[in-house]
């Protein structure tokens, strides 16, 4: 199966949770490697980014004009469109929910991955499964799958 994995630069799970979908025979796409392998910046340098705040023209013109941004999102975008299934690792942020939504409403297998202390949020009762360790996760996909 083709996995996107939603999450944040800082989550610390997330390259465990790639590796362990890897090693179940799975084919994932792991943002990370794909900003490495456009010139972006490695995790450290985005993990700064991220936490940048701009002007609403700013955070414009950035998103319309920048050439990595478009790469980023073109290259991020084919592969989740290309995925069977998106699973979502928590803790993550907006652009992270954004993909599992659109996920939602392309009709793929979604599946969230709960860590910590959960804000309750009744939209996540749109997605196939929430798990709570990457044993449920594998569980669910496999099940999944099968559909």
């Amino acid at each position: 199966m083709k996995i996107y994995v939603a999450s944040s630069w800082r989550n610390e799970l997330q390259p465990k949770v790639v590796a362990m979908l890897r090693a179940a025979g799975h084919a994932v796409h792991d943002y990370k490697e794909s900003a490495a392998g456009s010139g972006g910046a490695p995790a450290p340098e985005m993990d700064d980014f991220t936490r940048m705040r701009f002007e609403p023209a700013q955070f414009r013109a950035l998103l319309n004009q920048h050439p990595l941004a478009r790469t980023l999102f073109d290259k991020d975008m084919d592969a989740l469109r290309a995925s069977d299934a998106c699973v979502l690792v928590q803790p993550c942020g907006k652009s992270a929910h954004l993909e599992l939504g659109w996920a939602v409403g392309a009709g793929k297998h979604t599946v969230v991955l709960l860590q910590g202390e959960c804000e309750p949020d009744l939209m996540y009762k749109m997605v196939d499964r929430l798990c709570v360790s990457v044993d449920e996760v594998l569980q669910a996909l496999e099940e999944l799958g099968r559909r």
